[in-house]
């Protein structure tokens, strides 16, 4: 059987969409022969998506043994939360000066997308493009790399959190959202920062007080 590199690609994307989703909520496990019976495939480009995953934070491999859905503890996913705060405004410190003026109406765009968003799966995608772009600095691919990774640790629990109290919430991370266009649009990197700092602190404070989104089922 010819192996086809993309195939492995598409089953990725096609489980972290259900990770992200919830269908494949943290601590499930992934069994290999099942996923590979429904794809029609083998095992090879089962185990490339599934190191993808894991390299992407969102399944554990466990030698030997077997694939898990991340799953975080409350300490955990402070400490995440913790790191996201201290270099998601150092990532966009150095993105501001990077951004091309006509840039600013990409970024107003995507905001719009959020706050225009019908589903949780829905928002918290077109939020993640949000912070992607206005964080984006392509000679910082490692810091880059890390952030990426530690959303990925702490998104299932943020569309928990969404969804147990999303109008309040939603309506605070519009607000948050305009602040730090508002301070990208004057190049005034410290409020950015600050803004930024804030916007993920809020959330993290709002997890920190529902010890409930970490109970199985």
């Amino acid at each position: 059987m010819t192996h086809d590199p993309g195939r492995s690609g598409a089953i990725a994307a096609e489980l972290r969409a259900r990770i992200i989703d919830g269908q494949l909520p943290p601590g499930a496990r992934i069994r290999q022969e099942e996923i590979a019976a429904e794809f029609g495939v083998s095992r090879i480009p089962i185990r490339e998506a599934l190191r993808s995953l894991a390299t992407a934070g969102l399944i554990t491999l466990v030698p030997s043994t077997g694939a898990w859905v991340t799953e975080l503890s409350l300490e955990e996913c402070r400490e995440v939360y913790l790191m996201r705060e201290r270099l998601e405004p150092l990532l966009l410190s150095m993105a501001i000066p990077l951004h091309a003026p006509e840039a600013m109406a990409d970024f107003v765009h995507l905001a719009e997308a959020v706050e225009s968003a019908t589903s949780a799966g829905e928002f918290l995608e077109r939020d993640r493009d949000f912070h992607r772009a206005i964080m984006a600095v392509p000679d910082a691919a490692r810091l880059s790399e890390t952030v990426d990774h530690l959303w990925n640790l702490s998104h299932y629990y943020r569309r928990r959190l969404l969804t147990a109290d999303v109008h309040r919430r939603k309506t605070d991370i519009f607000a948050e959202h305009r602040m730090i266009l508002r301070a990208i649009e004057i190049e005034d990197i410290e409020s950015a920062e600050a803004a930024m700092a804030s916007h993920i602190r809020h959330t993290r404070r709002l997890v920190e007080a529902d010890p409930q989104l970490f109970e199985r089922g």
